[in-house]
């Protein structure tokens, strides 16, 4: 997932400051001086009327002072952070062969593709300036699709497979691949004098403070393809070929961040979305025509608060609105404060809304302050709107002048998950995450809320995508398990999936596990139904698995009724593949 952009307007006069007489003095300077400016900088959009030779003096001068003043580094990785490295575009599609098992008849042909982060020119990026350090986070790479594609021989009965990967030609991937080295500067973690210089900078070079990173997620709507990520418009996608195609802003009728986890409502095939952005309108909904060419409704839901609300939910008639205490605030830059904070004392509410309601049409609880990236399923059940979620007591986001180490304080925050059998203790820990439902009883304004106890942290759920919004049985989440001997290290052993089945009649849900080798994790996975299927969990879930060992990329088709077992096929590919977020499956005949 990736964070919200930023526009705003500078009005500058130039006039030689005193030198301070150390750096803290200059940092202080620099912050007294700039606090004036902080409703201008985040109310207004840049609007510059100067002359196009004055212009490109103007950006040659703001590059040089750039180049100047700050010095980009790149971020070490440590040895089990290896495969966080980027890779290179292979250019074109090629064939696999390495093949163990076999790919069931019964499995559709299609495209499997899944999205992650793969920064430019050699990995992510610091800045070192007198002014402090400020660094890319690990969620700020340029995205990348990796698809794998299969294809049945009719004749012989034998089955193609190809590999293939590109980057998503954002607009502001084009700017730097035309300069050919790193221009944005990192704007999110680090010193808060050197991050504001960086929105400034950032903004008066590109008319932008941050990339668009189109790293998070692909989705399909009326048969086209987009990658996204909720800081920008989607890019549609020539799924066969991989080539961005433009951007999509819904015929002019969307023109601010896009949600990086639509929903396809029940019923009408309408795709609901939602917008966050850092000044009024802070939460903005939108629902698109089924056949992706109108807005058929929006509304500015009057959020007094920049929430970082990543997912939407819906049921068969009502939107779901997620607002937890994990915030975006550039004033809190001004005072030396983070950009983003969760704040664990701050409310948290859900909200139900009507398909085509407003703000006064939510119905609001209050729940416990938590933090929740990912829904898994939202239904309605007679006068209750059951929602399902992945929950933890705290948010792993970095934050700006963090002193502690991130892939540290993650992996001390999940000590609880080294033991099978310590699920209570897991319940405590801040960055465990675990299932939790919520039962809204929109009669009454009752609220249950139930964490549902597991073996291991889970997270990047899926389900069934013929259950979005209606009553499902099963969840398929991945799993990361630590142990206790390696969390000084920050090494994790252990990666897999877990099917979760929901009974309507028992407290507790039923959990299987398929994990994998020593040392191997998974991303992107997701739900393959089968053709002909009859019941929910007919099908596979696929995912991209990566070896920490050998070195070797994978992909694993494991059977859904037989969970446990070994994978029906593995799958070896000839390039490694870096961990990434969100994956889809777009069967053949939705392709074409």
């Amino acid at each position: 997932m990736a964070f919200c952009s930023y526009t705003f307007k500078v009005n500058c006069s130039f006039q030689r400051p005193s030198i301070p007489t150390n750096v803290e003095d200059l940092k202080g300077s620099i912050s007294s001086v700039l606090k004036p400016l902080s409703r201008e900088l985040v109310h207004f959009p840049i609007v510059v009327d100067i002359p196009k030779a004055v212009k490109e003096t103007s950006f040659k001068l703001l590059d040089a002072f750039v180049d100047f003043v700050f010095e980009f580094v790149d971020q070490p990785l440590l040895p089990s952070q290896s495969n966080f490295a980027p890779v290179e575009e292979i250019g074109e599609a090629v064939q696999v062969s390495t093949v163990q098992g076999n790919i069931p008849d019964d499995f559709p042909e299609g495209v499997y593709i899944r999205n992650g982060s793969n920064p430019l020119f050699g990995g992510l990026k610091s800045t070192k300036s007198i002014f402090g350090k400020s660094s890319h986070v690990w969620i700020e790479g340029e995205g990348m699709l990796h698809a794998i594609y299969f294809t049945r021989e009719t004749r012989r009965g034998t089955w193609n497979i190809f590999y293939n990967n590109k980057h998503v030609q954002t607009d502001t991937f084009k700017m730097e691949i035309h300069r050919k080295r790193p221009g944005f500067l990192p704007a999110i973690e680090g010193d808060s004098p050197a991050i504001l210089l960086a929105y400034i900078l950032n903004g008066l070079r590109f008319g932008m403070v941050n990339k668009y990173l189109s790293n998070t997620n692909i989705f399909e709507h009326s048969k086209k393809y987009y990658s996204i990520a909720e800081n920008h418009l989607p890019q549609e996608i020539d799924i066969h070929s991989l080539e961005t195609l433009g951007n999509w802003n819904v015929n002019g009728a969307w023109n601010r961040p896009f949600t990086s986890h639509p929903k396809k409502a029940p019923g009408t095939s309408e795709l609901v979305i939602m917008g966050i952005y850092p000044r009024k309108p802070y939460f903005e909904l939108g629902v698109i025509s089924a056949d992706g060419k109108k807005m058929v409704h929006k509304a500015d839901l009057k959020f007094n608060r920049c929430s970082l609300c990543h997912d939407i939910g819906v049921t068969e008639r009502y939107n779901v609105i997620m607002d937890f205490p994990l915030t975006i605030d550039m004033i809190r830059l001004f005072r030396g404060e983070s950009l983003i904070k969760y704040d664990k004392d701050g409310y948290a509410r859900i909200g139900v809304m009507p398909r085509y309601g407003d703000a006064n049409s939510i119905k609001w609880f209050d729940v416990q302050p938590c933090c929740v990236f990912h829904l898994i399923n939202c239904f309605e059940d007679n006068d209750e709107v059951v929602v399902r979620g992945c929950r933890a007591l705290e948010s792993v986001l970095p934050r700006p002048s963090s002193k502690v180490n991130k892939f540290e304080s993650f992996f001390e925050g999940s000590k609880a998950t080294s033991s099978i059998e310590n699920n209570n203790a897991s319940l405590e820990e801040p960055f465990f995450y675990h299932v939790c439902e919520w039962t809204l009883n929109m009669r009454t304004g009752e609220v249950k809320e139930k964490n549902v106890t597991t073996k291991f942290s889970l997270e990047f759920p899926m389900i069934n995508e013929k259950f979005i919004g209606l009553r499902n049985k099963f969840g398929y989440l991945q799993v990361v398990d630590i142990e206790a001997s390696s969390i000084s290290e920050g090494l994790a052993k252990y990666g897999g999936l877990a099917k979760l089945h929901f009974r309507e009649d028992e407290e507790l849900i039923k959990a299987e596990y398929h994990m994998f080798p020593k040392g191997t994790f998974c991303s992107g996975a997701t739900f393959v139904q089968k053709i002909q299927s009859a019941d929910e969990d007919d099908g596979w879930v696929v995912t991209f698995t990566h070896n920490e060992s050998t070195n070797v990329s994978q992909v694993y088709v494991v059977d859904a009724k037989s969970f446990a077992k070994q994978p029906v096929a593995t799958i070896t590919l000839p390039s490694r593949v870096p961990y990434g977020f969100h994956g889809a499956f777009m069967p053949s005949d939705q392709a074409r």
